[in-house]
């Protein structure tokens, strides 16, 4: 039971029907991390000399409230 060489079978066929389609899917997607990666890089501070680094902000008040029973 060999199979011709000259024909593709349904097997190979879906198989290079899928393989074609998770790369299209995976080069649609890497520009846009990539996009969002430069852009999501804030400026930092500089670190204060003479100590006094903790800065009572937005986001550490919101923690504040989450651990009060």
């Amino acid at each position: 039971m060999s199979q011709p060489t000259g024909k593709l079978s349904r097997r190979t066929l879906f198989a290079g029907a899928g393989t074609a389609g998770a790369i299209a899917a995976a080069a649609a997607v890497v520009p846009r991390v990539v996009q969002q990666q430069e852009q999501a890089a804030p400026e930092l501070k500089p670190a204060p000399e003479k100590g006094g680094g903790y800065q009572l902000t937005e986001h550490v008040q919101r923690y504040y409230k989450t651990t009060r029973i």
